[in-house]
């Protein structure tokens, strides 16, 4: 089974790549707009609190990294759809 839905590179972005220390040939897109922003301080990625408490994570590159898609899906499941589980 293929797993191409697991990464893209937009390569024609104008921001691509987005992280000044990302290496473009390994670089995924596919999360964009980051899903585990929401979690704060329990994301899993490389982050700094700015003053005034805003996360920044510009020096992160882990969902960007092709191989870590099932880890950010994971995670997802763990602290976001859990609560929902029925069991």
């Amino acid at each position: 089974m293929s797993t191409n839905y697991k990464c893209f590179s937009h390569r024609e972005c104008e921001f691509y790549p987005c992280h000044k220390n990302a290496d473009p040939d390994h670089f995924n897109c596919l999360f964009c707009y980051c899903p585990l922003y929401l979690l704060g301080t329990e994301c899993g990625g490389t982050y700094k609190i700015l003053a005034g408490g805003v996360k920044d994570c510009s020096d992160c590159l882990f969902p960007h990294q092709p191989e870590n898609y099932d880890k950010v899906v994971q995670k997802l499941k763990q602290k976001i759809f859990k609560p929902f589980d029925k069991k």
